[in-house]
């Protein structure tokens, strides 16, 4: 058994900090919409999927298993 003192190795930190920067930038292209109360094309459409683009990533570097 591995007596690593963290549960994931480097690469897999790394892309999870990846993951939050991209659910970052999907919540801000969801704020900039210029369209009131963002109902336009930007916050209804792009934002969610590049939020959702996201958290699929997220579990991607989850599960990363580096050798």
């Amino acid at each position: 058994m591995n007596n690593h003192p963290f549960p994931f190795k480097r690469k897999n930190y790394i892309l999870m900090l990846i993951g939050i920067a991209v659910i970052i930038a999907g919540f801000a292209i969801i704020g900039l919409d210029p369209v009131q109360h963002g109902f336009g094309f930007m916050g209804l459409t792009l934002g969610p999927i590049v939020v959702l683009a996201g958290f699929v990533f997220e579990f991607y570097a989850i599960f990363y298993k580096a050798d």
